[in-house]
């Protein structure tokens, strides 16, 4: 199945012309199998296939590739996947409108929840991993505005 693109190159984020562009870079020891996460899962787009693949995911990009050695700008850096999934260092947030009704349809489609939504302080979350096994939270805020 060929994955769908993005109508236009121009989402690409590789050239602005001022400010900041955030995105995220997952290392993934199986780019195809992450994409299909990231879109068939969670909804996202693709944006370029291959080594790197985009993938625009609400406001944001991910960038999604293998992992190597250390290069000449990163001389003692190795990126791999995730080791050890009982430790993390960083995870994706992603903020939701209707967490229940998101848990529903990302369960549907094969999302992994650590556990379902529950309510805290200020807010209902959970956790997911993706294929590489990196840490997604998924919340919704209960503060009302004002």
């Amino acid at each position: 199945m060929e994955p769908e693109m993005a109508s236009t190159p121009a989402v690409l984020p590789r050239f602005f012309s001022e400010g900041i562009l955030v995105t995220h870079f997952i290392v993934s020891a199986d780019v195809e199998r992450s994409r299909r996460f990231y879109t068939d899962v969670l909804g996202g787009v693709t944006v370029q296939s291959g080594e790197p693949t985009y993938v625009a995911l609400a406001n944001s990009w991910l960038i999604i590739n293998l992992g190597g050695g250390p290069t000449d700008d990163k001389p003692t850096v190795t990126l791999e996947p995730p080791r050890d999934l009982g430790r993390a260092s960083s995870f994706l947030n992603l903020r939701v409108a209707d967490i229940h009704t998101l848990y529903s349809e990302w369960k549907a489609r094969g999302a992994e929840f650590l556990t379902p939504p529950i309510q805290h302080e200020t807010e209902i979350r959970c956790y997911i991993r993706d294929p590489d096994g990196h840490l997604i939270e998924v919340g919704q805020t209960t503060l009302r505005p004002g």
